[in-house]
């Protein structure tokens, strides 16, 4: 189809096409059915990220990283990099957009701003995630529990892209996974409380060589009233070759586009 062919009423019935594939997936996810397992045999390192802290690895094409929720935190940020050219990174604009949704989960991908596939979300327990808001800063603290100088999002990443040698202005946006929020009719943003449990996963999938970024701070919608997040668990292990049907090969025509842009990387 042309482009002056798309009408609002076919983005309408695309956007809803997608919708109940996700939420079919979303059913046999939650029914134990598609959950890629990790053999003990496949773990390469295992780490715990205190409360309130950062960590940063490298993650080879074809390896997955595994964040575990062990407290139940309202937020674990996530920031990517390509590993062989930190120019490249992750772009919530794009990764919604061109996936017609702002919740990311299990079959969905996250682009970088050269139209590439970073990462893909090959397992996540929880749901939910968001995408639009960024993670905490030091006047999120403030509002929420009165301490600007409290550990936040933002600096962690920061500090994490000056030991890499790259600067502020390259840290961009970054996803928060564990975190429900809603978007309203008028486009308001809030938080939804009952979708985060403790012991949930996600697991991403490297589709490029990717540094990694973790910030263990809660979300800036969190209405928890203290600072007081716990432990969370990271886990790289070996993930097993995509198969023809991948899910999130073949997702949207939007994500295999993307791997077309990405495979000849690496061919």
């Amino acid at each position: 189809m042309q482009i002056d062919q798309q009408s609002p009423e076919w983005y309408r019935a695309r956007y809803n096409q997608l919708r109940d594939r996700a939420l079919g997936e979303e059913r046999s996810e939650r029914s134990g059915q598609g959950f890629i397992a990790m053999d003990d045999t496949a773990v390469l390192h295992r780490e715990t990220v205190p409360g309130g802290w950062y960590w940063s690895t490298f993650v080879p094409r074809g390896q997955a990283l595994r964040l575990i929720n062990t407290a139940g935190n309202k937020g674990v940020s996530v920031m990517l990099w390509n590993a062989d050219d930190l120019s490249e990174r992750f772009n919530a604009g794009d990764t919604l957009k061109l996936q017609w949704t702002t919740q990311l989960s299990t079959g969905r991908v996250l682009f970088s701003d050269m139209g590439r596939v970073l990462a893909s979300i090959i397992n996540d327990t929880c749901g939910t995630s968001d995408t639009i808001m960024g993670g905490s800063t030091p006047s999120s603290n403030a509002r929420n529990f009165g301490n600007p100088a409290l550990r936040n999002t933002r600096n962690n990443m920061r500090l994490i892209a000056g030991k890499h040698g790259l600067d502020v202005r390259d840290v961009p946006a970054c996803i928060s996974f564990f975190s429900h929020v809603s978007v309203g009719a008028e486009g308001g943003l809030s938080w939804v409380d009952g979708s985060v449990q403790p012991g949930g996963v996600v697991d991403l999938r490297a589709e490029m060589n990717l540094l990694v970024g973790v910030s263990n701070c809660p979300h800036p919608f969190s209405p928890d009233s203290t600072f007081a997040p716990g432990p969370i668990d990271v886990v790289r292990w070996q993930a097993p070759a995509p198969a023809a049907d991948d899910l999130c090969r073949t997702f949207c025509e939007e994500a295999q586009r993307g791997f077309e842009n990405t495979d000849p990387l690496f061919a």
